[in-house]
């Protein structure tokens, strides 16, 4: 297995960068990440105002993977998450869903204690351990690990946890990828702007597939398939993941537009993933039962 440490980081998924590591497809990679205020903020007098926000939201990273082509995809299978002892969190001024409430930041540190997160002495939050930002270099100028997009990146997303499956689009040859910003527990929508913020190690394999053609993140579990898309608002985000999904469908089935339409206002879920980011994102997540029946295939 190879690892990579935590000094080769990136705050911006780019084209141009010089690979941290090279690995084979279907090589497993052990990833040291910081949390996404770059482990700035460890004790409670810790102020965010304080911090370098040059150096906030490091991905780990890039790997090179070969074989990855630009046109192609990147088969990216999450196989562990480890997470750290200590989170924050944080809300603020102009920040999150009720930045309008508030006229100067706020931060909360939590231990995380046989296997829930302490919130408090009365209160204890089961663990979900994901990474928020994960992807590859786009095809075009550099995107900040800040934004999610057709690349990835911050999507924030609850459903990258350890079990998940990710596929990329790839722009450059090797991909690029990278990941960081894991967090303990968040919920969908990440209202505040933040997570349960934690550094720690993520283990993924790393698998070109250089005939598949993909245009936004797809993302498969034991259970479901989905599309994972952002745009500027929550509304244009779910227009276009449903969108691809019935093309996707309707591509690798045959089985016509209006019955598929039909057919996933039953049994499929469009749901949230953030809305704090420049870009909002959204997952459609369609029941795998449904798919077999379909005779689907990526």
């Amino acid at each position: 297995m190879h690892q990579l440490g935590d000094e080769c980081v990136l705050f911006a998924f780019a084209r141009d960068l010089e690979p941290a590591l090279r690995v084979a497809s279907g090589d497993t990679v052990r990833i040291r990440t910081q949390d996404c205020f770059g482990n700035q903020v460890q004790a409670p007098e810790d102020q965010l105002d304080e911090i370098d926000w040059d150096a906030i939201n490091p991905a780990t990273g890039p790997v090179y993977v070969e074989g990855a082509v630009a046109g192609g995809a990147l088969k990216v299978s999450i196989d562990n998450i480890e997470l750290d002892a200590q989170t924050a969190s944080c809300t603020g001024k102009d920040e999150g869903v009720c930045g309008d409430r508030f006229d100067a930041w706020s931060t909360r540190l939590c231990a995380i204690e046989d296997g829930k997160l302490r919130w408090s002495d009365k209160l204890s939050i089961p663990l979900n351990p994901m990474i928020g930002v994960i992807g590859v270099a786009p095809e075009g100028e550099p995107v900040n690990c800040g934004t999610p997009g057709s690349h990835g990146g911050n999507m924030d997303n609850t459903a990258i946890t350890t079990g998940a499956t990710l596929y990329f689009p790839v722009a450059v040859e090797g991909a690029l990828f990278g990941c960081g910003d894991m967090h303990a527990a968040m919920g969908d929508g990440e209202i505040s702007v933040s997570g349960a913020e934690v550094a720690g190690w993520a283990t993924v394999t790393l698998t070109a597939l250089p005939g598949l053609h993909l245009a936004d993140p797809l993302i498969e579990n034991d259970t479901h398939f989905g599309v994972i898309a952002s745009a500027e608002t929550l509304d244009a985000a779910a227009d276009r993941a449903v969108h691809e999904m019935v093309d996707l469908l309707h591509d690798r089935t045959g089985v016509a537009q209006d019955e598929l339409v039909m057919l996933l206002s039953l049994v499929a879920d469009v749901r949230v993933c953030q809305m704090v980011d420049p870009e909002k994102t959204v997952r459609f997540m369609v029941p795998k039962y449904v798919l077999d029946a379909l005779g689907f295939a990526l």
